[in-house]
């Protein structure tokens, strides 16, 4: 029986079991409770880090690097390092990230429909 283990997916789950496979996939890339709300604030335009520090609040400075660094590790963000002094850094999403937008479009659209309303 294949299964997924924390090193990823066996090669029998890979190529036996598609469906659940793709649904995995997503979600370990997916996986934090940062990286959602970090693709949406992408989807318009690029954004340095103290731009996204400041749109998240309460994030720590290593969470947020930390998810940064796995959402462009998964090839879903790009980091452009502008040689400036002091440095300035850009976010945007790759084309594999802006995929990604019509999954998040429909989790908003789902959290507008049955989440708590406030007044």
């Amino acid at each position: 029986m294949s299964k997924i283990c924390k090193d990823g997916f066996d090669r029998e789950c890979v190529n036996e079991q598609r469906e659940v496979y793709g649904i995995a996939y997503t979600q370990n890339a997916l996986s934090g409770r940062w990286k959602y709300i970090i693709l949406w604030f992408l989807k318009p335009t690029e954004r340095r880090y103290s731009e996204l520090k400041a749109f998240l609040g309460e994030i720590s400075q290593g969470s947020l690097t930390k998810q940064l660094r796995e959402l462009e590790a998964d090839g879903l963000i790009s980091r452009k390092v502008y040689p400036e002094v002091p440095p300035r850094v850009e976010y945007s999403l790759t084309s594999k990230g802006e995929e990604l937008i019509p999954i998040i479009d429909l989790m908003e659209e789902f959290g507008k429909k049955f989440g708590e309303h406030v007044d």
